[in-house]
């Protein structure tokens, strides 16, 4: 192996050091104060206030390799390019420098020998064409043009491919994409992205965020010129190594290994699955795909697991759920039917202890997880056997009553085996040709197509990406918040912590760490605490601390892990000295308590096991 992907992503952090960078550990799977997504998607994400304005304690120049998972192409996982999860390098600059230094120092580190020393020849970049909203990109080709780009290696492409927005609001500003040629041998003399994209892939897309957009799509000057850049390192280190997929790099090698171990089915090598193969009834190419699965998502479920997330019927855990179960159902598509993704898992908690620690701290809690979620779904198997043959019965009665003999079962009764009792299409047919009898998987691909586009549509907002709401609504809540933590800790306890929050401006959603149901009496208290607080009308005071300092003084913080070396701790002190709440954060929070109404607990229920959920709004 020439490049491993842990050279990469040390060589990426190393060089930004060396551009007065601060590197800033990655932040949760799991969004603190964005309830627009499922996940952190991208590496800006956790960053947005500071792309708004706010100051970041580690400067104006960061970097780090942030933690990510999108789930909109989850079908599409084992193919050459989809992966659940994957890791975002990026570099930022919070109005410091902007299109040169950005330009000039990406193409140092993709060509210098020291850094990657790719060969210049094999590159080209995409710039913004211009329109309506904006102008033309020149300044970013001239740049381009400058570090020695030929002219016929840049394309001049439109909003869809080369402007950049986190949602329908928000900052936004032209990108320019840099491309790596993955045709046969060297370039074809004049190709380019523009006339020949299916030769190039994308491999770092840098951001100039100079707009912010309004709700009525207008847009106007950021208060500063901001840098965003990502850089997939599943993807270069593919690149680097000249394979077509990540698959086929040390990210994967050792988990497809110790399936191969388990199952005795060995990974096809060299083998390409694109769009125009991915249904393929190939035997390979079948195997290929399920083994990827199965590594795919296991390396997903670690890293979920290690943030808190776990299986459920609900929103994180409801994916965390989803993918463990599809990572079965491949193994039994390998002819394994017995207990084994933690020996998978154990493979993925090795190469990530070191990079991520939490992964290390938790693998036995992840091991766990697992193994509880995978027994579980054995004996959902088991129940949905039990459907089968009660549908097999079902047949026989029919034929008794009409002498009429079934021989197909429809596309209805196999979507609901499926749907309702997590039972898989193949195994459905498998047992029905062993019985003689066929299965509509034309009806039954469509009733699923119809469910995959009702869940699409539903899901759409929570997985397309987005801002954290910074309205006043918004961030009153998330003010709220504080106060509620620290209520439940007078009325219950210092073991309470915060687990998880979603904040909309209608509401918040608060999880936190205790065992029992509140009783009405601690809810009145807890309530009773958050109002007093608002009533004191005590004022925002921001410091900036030493992170162990913060946390030995006792300031109250989840997900410390996350934090950069120096943090940002928020408290409201009233005019009598009593401190309200003192808490490591990195939201908005409203400038004093008497600016948030009246603080009511709508309802309190179980999240998941040993974690409990308040749901409660703000009053005028």
């Amino acid at each position: 192996m020439k490049h491993t992907s842990s050279d990469i992503r040390k060589k990426f952090l190393e060089f930004w050091e060396t551009k007065q960078h601060s590197i800033i550990p990655s932040s949760s799977l799991v969004p603190e104060n964005d309830p627009s997504v499922l996940f952190n998607t991208a590496g800006m994400q956790p960053l947005v206030p500071y792309l708004l304005g706010e100051t970041h304690p580690s400067g104006t120049r960061l970097s780090n390799a942030q933690k990510c998972i999108r789930t909109t192409d989850l079908d599409e996982v084992g193919d050459d390019t989809h992966l659940t999860f994957f890791e975002m390098l990026g570099n930022w600059s919070l109005g410091d420098y902007f299109k040169e230094e950005s330009i000039k120092w990406s193409w140092e580190f993709l060509t210098d020998p020291k850094w990657l020393g790719l060969d210049p020849n094999m590159i080209a970049v995409t710039v913004f064409e211009g329109d309506e909203s904006a102008p033309r990109d020149e300044q970013a080709a001239a740049i381009w043009k400058l570090v020695g780009m030929p002219e016929d290696r840049i394309s001049y492409l439109g909003a869809d491919d080369n402007w950049w927005a986190a949602g329908d609001t928000g900052p936004c500003g032209p990108d320019t994409e840099i491309f790596y040629w993955v045709g046969q041998g060297k370039p074809i003399p004049g190709s380019n992205v523009g006339n020949d994209e299916h030769n190039w892939m994308e491999i770092w897309n840098n951001v100039f965020m100079e707009y912010k957009r309004n709700k009525d799509g207008s847009l106007e000057a950021l208060p500063a010129q901001n840098v965003d850049t990502g850089m997939g390192l599943e993807r270069i280190t593919a690149t680097l190594n000249g394979v077509k997929s990540a698959y086929d790099t040390d990210i994967f090698q050792g988990m497809l290994s110790k399936i191969t171990d388990i199952t005795g089915v060995k990974y096809p090598e060299n083998i390409f699955i694109n769009e125009l193969n991915f249904h393929s009834e190939d035997e390979l190419i079948q195997r290929a795909k399920s083994m990827r699965i199965v590594a795919d998502h296991v390396r997903t479920s670690v890293l979920l697991i290690s943030d808190g997330v776990l299986p459920s019927n609900m929103d994180q855990g409801y994916i965390l759920r989803r993918i463990l179960r599809r990572a079965i159902r491949e193994m039994h598509k390998l002819g394994f039917t017995d207990t084994c993704l933690t020996d998978i898992a154990q493979v993925s908690i090795t190469h990530f202890e070191n990079i991520y620690p939490l992964v290390g701290e938790k693998s036995q809690h992840i091991l766990e997880e697992i193994f509880k979620e995978e027994e579980k779904f054995q004996k959902t198997i088991t129940s949905g056997l039990r459907e089968f043959d009660k549908l097999l019965s079902g047949f026989e009665k029919a034929f008794e009553h009409t002498g009429r003999k079934t021989t197909e079962i429809s596309g209805k009764q196999s979507f609901k085996l499926y749907d309702t009792y997590g039972f898989p299409i193949e195994m459905t047919v498998e047992l029905a040709a062993e019985h003689g009898l066929s299965v509509d998987t034309d009806a039954f691909e469509k009733a699923f197509a119809e469910h995959q586009e009702k869940s699409r549509s539903a899901s759409e907002g929570k997985f397309k990406g987005g801002l954290a709401d910074d309205g006043e609504e918004t961030t009153n809540l998330h003010t709220a918040t504080h106060l509620l933590l620290a209520g439940l800790r007078e009325v219950l306890g210092d073991h309470v912590h915060q687990a998880g929050s979603n904040i909309t401006p209608e509401r918040l959603r608060f999880d936190f760490n205790h065992g029992d149901k509140l009783t009405d009496e601690q809810k009145q208290a807890v309530e009773a605490y958050v109002n007093e607080a608002i009533q004191s009308g005590a004022p925002q005071l921001l410091e900036e601390m030493d992170k162990n300092e913060a946390k030995e003084s006792g300031v109250e913080g989840s997900f410390w892990e996350k934090y950069p070396d120096t943090v940002k701790v928020y408290s409201f002190t009233d005019s009598t000295g009593k401190c309200w709440t003192k808490e490591l954060c990195g939201g908005p929070h409203a400038e004093k308590l008497s600016d948030l109404g009246i603080f009511k607990i709508k309802k309190e229920q179980s999240s998941s096991s040993g974690i409990r959920r308040i749901k409660a709004v703000l009053e005028k």
